[in-house]
């Protein structure tokens, strides 16, 4: 099989029969054997009715996933991904703001240009400036500290090797940080396509400004693991050393000034009326915590069932 298509939604009843029947010109026009897997997460309407029907339509190209309540995209990402079947996955969002039209040069840019990954950068977007400054600012961010170039992190419409779909994990909302978590697995061949972006036709959209928050939490949390997360005590180990130096740097300075007005012959002050011997207590204190927040991090790690996970490309035997 060429492609399958993931599309997760959330009350999108209205789009479905309108976006399938794009997606099947589109594929039909070019030749290509495809799947389109729909994950319903939780939606109330008459979502997975308008699913079962167009299964019924077309059982060998659509299939169906629905979840009890609403998990969030990343969970309806890592579960389609999973099930699919296609030498290249193709996700986009089912409101109709990715276009179908999309999928055919997406495909050539994964199979003929040797991308493992394609990210949709939606150049001209139809959102309002409350939501567009924000992203650019988001996006610069992320550039910096994941070193992928790309404008559009977050655009639900991209384009994998299957490889790399079967051995990246999504979790909480990781969905926005595809790339990063494909880089991290060792998929450095990632692309860049600008891509045509419609103004929303039915509903409303279901993410709200908190997104941006939980992104960037969600965005140090993984720039943390891929640099520490199997070996934390590079990380609180250092930085509680240099804390605990600090102290004992603290508590000589009060011990100096201490001898020195006992070779002068005056009367010295007492320790606990000087600044020093706080900051040396602080900082003394959280330096061991830090240290043996390390320590147990280590520990964690050595007995992780996924400490020795790895990727593996080729094997010559």
């Amino acid at each position: 099989m060429n492609i399958s298509v993931v599309i997760p939604l959330l009350n999108e009843a209205e789009s479905l029969p309108e976006l399938y029947a794009w997606i099947d010109r589109v594929m039909r026009e070019n030749g290509f054997s495809y799947e389109v897997l729909f994950v319903d997460d939780g939606s109330i309407d008459d979502s997975w009715k308008i699913i079962t029907h167009l299964r019924e339509q077309h059982p060998e190209e659509v299939r169906g996933i629905r979840f009890q309540r609403n998990y969030g995209k990343s969970p309806a990402l890592q579960l389609a991904f999973q099930r699919t079947r296609g030498d290249v996955v193709i996700t986009m969002d089912a409101d109709l703001q990715d276009s179908p039209d999309e999928i055919p040069e997406l495909y050539r840019m994964i199979t003929e240009e040797n991308f493992q990954l394609v990210s949709g950068w939606k150049k001209k977007r139809y959102d309002p400036l409350a939501k567009t400054l924000p992203t650019k600012l988001f996006n610069a961010t992320a550039r910096f500290f994941s070193g992928i170039q790309l404008h559009d992190f977050n655009c639900g419409l991209k384009a994998y090797r299957k490889e790399v779909v079967k051995n990246i994990e999504i979790y909480n909302d990781m969905h926005r940080w595809i790339p990063y978590l494909a880089k991290n697995a060792g998929y450095t061949r990632i692309g860049e396509k600008p891509v045509q972006h419609q103004a929303r036709k039915y509903g409303a959209s279901k993410f709200g400004f908190d997104r941006f928050f939980n992104g960037y939490l969600d965005l140090f949390t993984l720039w943390f693991l891929s640099k520490f997360g199997k070996k934390p005590m590079h990380f609180f180990g250092l930085i509680g050393t240099l804390m605990f130096l600090m102290g004992a740097l603290a508590v000589f300075v009060c011990g100096f000034t201490k001898w020195v007005c006992m070779v002068r012959g005056i009367t010295a002050p007492l320790v606990t009326n000087t600044p020093y011997f706080y900051i040396a207590l602080t900082c003394m204190i959280i330096g061991a915590q830090l240290f043996l927040s390390g320590f147990i991090g280590e520990l964690i790690t050595r007995n992780s069932a996924e400490r020795n996970n790895y990727v593996v490309s080729e094997v010559l035997d």
